[in-house]
């Protein structure tokens, strides 16, 4: 039950963060279309009702996105200029690396295009979450809903302070980790853990050779991937037995969609990580 209570109060965290506000939207854009998983979020999490007319395919994705159900009584949109042109967007949302041409093409023909900013750290959630209210008109919207997350992420870390400090290392398919600037790596650090690859000098996602993981010993984080149970070789090293020999000496498996875009979902990962090392 204990284990339960950070889920219902961030549930209760954007519930509250819902409700239109009528003199917001009115002035704001009224058919906005996100074409990132990051952006469907923040936008699903921040829009007045009928506001988002259309998300990514990704955000329908139980493995990807934390409001995958919300997502799936939208449209879903694949990204293409002339999909999404289509759909009479007076705001389409997309984020730093989503594709260059179709934005490009959106620009040229009259549609609004704000680029949601990635987040590598906890303050970079809060400015993304402030970016997308304001492009979409919901700036009080915003304000709540990062006055709420940073309650409940300095709750996640009160949570947590009383474990000691140990090593940790983040695991992904072809043997890639979480090097320092990245948001896996605030949520380690939040939950008394020192990242193994930061100390090797590793910044952002970056290869980590199985052999030096094994050597280091660390408490491992395994994750749940958003690409869903896949096969192919980059997954080949999950069943190597070196490495099978490290999960036995205990760790955590995370649900990447709590890190893997800059929304208030982080604070799970924090409190996933405390609760593995209990």
């Amino acid at each position: 039950m204990k284990r339960l209570v950070p889920l219902l109060l961030l549930l209760l965290l954007l519930t509250a963060a819902a409700p239109a506000r009528a003199s917001e939207s009115a002035s704001g854009p009224q058919r906005v279309v996100s074409m990132n998983l990051c952006a469907d979020q923040l936008a699903l999490m921040l829009g007045a009702p009928g506001q988002v007319v259309s998300v990514s395919r990704w955000a329908q994705r139980p493995e990807a996105s934390n409001l995958a159900g919300q997502a799936a009584a939208l449209p879903a949109n694949d990204g293409l200029a002339e999909q999404i042109f289509a759909m009479r967007p007076d705001l389409v949302l997309t984020g730093p690396f989503s594709n260059a041409v179709t934005k490009r093409m959106l620009e040229r023909l009259g549609a609004p295009v704000a680029v949601v900013p990635s987040a590598n750290s906890f303050a970079e959630v809060s400015e993304a979450i402030r970016v997308t209210g304001r492009a979409m008109g919901r700036e009080a919207a915003a304000e709540a809903l990062v006055a709420d997350y940073e309650a409940e992420l300095a709750a996640a870390r009160a949570r947590a302070a009383d474990l000691p400090r140990a090593l940790a290392a983040t695991h992904y398919p072809n043997s890639y980790t979480s090097g320092a600037g990245t948001l896996a790596a605030a949520a380690m650090d939040a939950a008394r853990l020192d990242n193994a690859a930061a100390s090797l000098g590793l910044n952002g996602p970056s290869p980590l050779a199985l052999e030096r993981l094994v050597m280091l010993e660390p408490f491992l984080i395994r994750s749940r991937h958003i690409s869903g149970e896949r096969e192919g070789r980059a997954y080949e090293n999950a069943t190597h037995p070196a490495l099978a020999a490290l999960v036995a000496r205990g760790g955590a498996v995370l649900a990447e969609r709590w890190q893997v875009c800059g929304t208030p979902f982080v604070t799970l990962a924090i409190d996933a990580l405390a609760a593995a090392r209990r």
